[in-house]
């Protein structure tokens, strides 16, 4: 066979013996490293639970290319083993069918959804979009309708050199956070006096969100909301747990703050009862939990309905973080990232830097990162203990 005859597959296996395949792994990027319409199937799935609680999942091609993805942190040994189980449906697929692998996964399953099931479609989710931006050679959200921005701001750590000029604090008095039913004057003045030192130091130019974290009781929520209010949070997150939506949605209508919420709330199906009850104005999906990036897109369109911006949620690594500015960069109603300020270790090259408090858009096809698989290896262990919290007073236990 000629070479004009050979498809971009064939032609590779032909032209890479071993002295030109070492120069090409050299500066190899993984990407595009087969036609459209070659075949592709997985070969293999693998997870790692981090020292820290991180979950990651790798899924290899039979072309050499890999995706990569991460989970919820909590209940970590589960998810990376709920992961390799389903090897026994994905192993032999053409990974590029991600929207009908993911609906697979889900609805193959007798029970549905739940936390720990939707982190390992999360995780699976990012690799197979990491797999097919590589094949096709494009970053993902050009393969989910093309750019709707330039550049994606982001909230961290307030600095001049990055401009970054959003933060988010919780509502802690002098010595603790708020968890009593109902927390006396004594101490919402002391979250009023600490917020309202911060909102002195930064002035107006500064968005300051504030995280109650869901470990905020009802009574005491409705108080802070209140005396908070002059001083102009950027939002309220988690002012109490998603569990019970109308307690939610009924402090939302004592504020004129944004209400956010979303890192515990997952698929399409629960942020439908936020949106539908006006609980929060801003959603927080995190894409290693909520369902991954094709439940992301949907949730986004969602929200748009009710004129609801999205503000990916993102304590976790770099995929994590790669995946929700994939997402922010191909929806008209992206807000902010949080941590994306955050550089990471474990990548092979670091990230474009943040400017004027914007992250540019990740260009690298896939998600836009390469894991450096030496790093990440080096931090594989046991993670994180499990930490229920209690209070002092009488050793009940409270939320945290």
């Amino acid at each position: 066979m000629s070479q004009a005859r050979m498809n971009r597959r064939s032609w590779f296996q032909t032209m890479l013996a071993p002295a030109a395949l070492t120069m090409f792994n050299a500066h190899r990027t993984d990407a595009a490293q087969i036609g459209p319409n070659d075949s592709l199937k997985v070969t293999k799935i693998e997870s790692f639970v981090l020292k820290n609680s991180w979950v990651f999942v790798k899924i290899s091609t039979d072309a050499g290319i890999t995706g990569w993805g991460e989970m919820l942190k909590d209940d970590a040994k589960a998810c990376a083993a709920g992961a390799l189980e389903v090897g026994d449906y994905l192993i032999g697929e053409d990974p590029r069918r991600v929207v009908h692998h993911w609906q697979a996964i889900h609805r193959g399953a007798f029970y549905r959804g739940g936390p720990i099931k939707t982190a390992i479609s999360s995780g699976i989710d990012q690799a197979l979009w990491d797999i097919t931006g590589k094949a096709y050679g494009v970053p993902v959200y050009k393969l989910l309708g093309g750019p709707t921005r330039d550049r994606c701001r982001v909230y961290g750590t307030v600095s001049e050199e990055t401009g970054v000029n959003a933060i988010k604090v919780g509502p802690r008095g002098e010595e603790r956070a708020a968890f009593k039913y109902v927390e006396g004057p004594k101490f919402v003045g002391e979250v009023v006096e600490r917020f309202k030192a911060l909102r002195d130091k930064y002035g107006p130019g500064v968005d300051i969100g504030i995280d109650f974290h869901g470990a905020v009781q009802p009574p005491t929520a409705a108080l802070l909301i209140k005396a908070l209010e002059p001083y102009q949070p950027f939002f309220y997150e988690e002012v109490v747990q998603a569990l019970n939506v109308d307690v939610m949605a009924e402090l939302a209508k004592k504020t004129h703050i944004p209400l956010a919420t979303g890192e515990r709330i997952f698929t399409k199906w629960g942020f439908r009862e936020i949106l539908e009850k006006r609980a929060a104005t801003i959603v927080q999906p995190d894409v290693n939990y909520a369902g991954g990036i094709t439940e992301l897109k949907i949730i986004a369109g969602m929200a748009e309905a009710y004129y609801a911006p999205m503000a990916p949620h993102n304590p976790n690594g770099p995929c994590s973080l790669a995946a929700s500015l994939q997402v922010a960069a191909c929806i008209p109603n992206f807000l902010i990232q949080e941590r994306g300020d955050r550089e990471h270790e474990l990548l092979a090259k670091p990230l474009p830097p943040v400017r004027n408090g914007h992250r540019p858009l990740l260009t690298d096809p896939g998600i836009g990162i390469t894991i450096d698989e030496d790093k990440l290896m080096a931090e594989v262990g046991e993670p994180r203990e499990y930490r229920p919290k209690f209070d002092p007073d009488d050793g009940s236990v409270v939320d945290w």
